[in-house]
């Protein structure tokens, strides 16, 4: 098993990309903590995931308490004496708020820039101490394609994605020399609830439109390629981006017209 012995941590962990994730470590031999603000609810996942053989455990994190993103590490650490393994999956926006420059408020997008930003570098800044410690370790952060590739709309969103981008980049180069890796997932249209609740049938078809692979990505897609970053077979691989997106992006910017002009041939 690739991560056979790594203590993993996963911040927005009890459902989509987070919990696919905490359930691909798990099933590779982590033993992964489920950074949560219910622990209620990651409780009853833990106790889900362990009966079918993994180890998974939970700690307390919620994104309004900066404080938490810290003492979240600190917690892992005092329990497992080291932290091999962080997973930044917690990013938010409200898509009816989070608009074009002339239609977003100032309050909505520095708060939205703000909670963004200092989820990965609190949490970051945090476990790089204690890899430091321990021979090293992994960080990966789940960004998205939004940050590459600017959409009509979520300024505030996309603005947060590239600059995690960037940062996962300069994390890399500072934190090298003390063999910790930091790499970024972009993750493309994903089956999660929190897309298929908040995204209409007409914005989903015009997206796959332009997607080479015409669907969406799958949660256990995503987590597939964190998984890589934090195993071994990675261990030469820092600072990079990879889009995990069905080719969205890639081809010429007329390729879902191109596509249907030669369909209809």
């Amino acid at each position: 098993m690739r991560l056979d012995g790594k203590v993993v941590l996963v911040t927005a962990s009890t459902r989509g990309i987070g919990l696919a994730t905490v359930k691909a470590c798990a099933k590779e031999g982590a033993k992964v903590y489920m950074a949560a603000r219910n622990l209620e609810l990651a409780k009853t996942v833990a106790d889900e995931l362990n009966a079918e053989g993994g180890n998974v455990k939970y700690v307390y994190n919620d994104a309004t308490k900066e404080e938490t993103f810290s003492t979240m590490i600190e917690e892992v650490v005092e329990k497992e004496g080291r932290i091999d393994v962080l997973v930044n999956n917690f990013g938010t926006s409200n898509p009816r708020e989070d608009l074009d420059l002339a239609n977003t408020s100032v309050d909505v997008f520095i708060n939205t820039v703000n909670v963004n930003l200092k989820s990965v570098f609190i949490a970051s800044q945090a476990a790089v101490k204690h890899m430091a410690k321990t021979g090293g370790g992994s960080i990966i952060n789940i960004s998205s394609v939004g940050g590459q590739t600017p959409d009509i709309s979520q300024i505030a969103y996309g603005t947060t994605k590239a600059a995690i981008n960037y940062m996962t980049k300069l994390t890399a180069v500072h934190e090298a020399r003390h063999n910790i890796r930091c790499n970024a997932v972009l993750p493309g249209m994903t089956a999660t609830d929190a897309v298929q609740n908040n995204l209409t049938d007409n914005f989903r078809d015009l997206f796959l439109k332009h997607t080479p692979i015409r669907r969406m990505g799958l949660p256990e897609e995503i987590a597939a390629a964190g998984v890589y970053f934090a195993s071994d077979d990675a261990a030469f691989t820092t600072g990079q981006i990879m889009t995990v997106s069905g080719g969205f992006g890639l081809a010429t910017p007329v390729f879902g017209d191109l596509v249907e002009s030669a369909e209809r041939r």
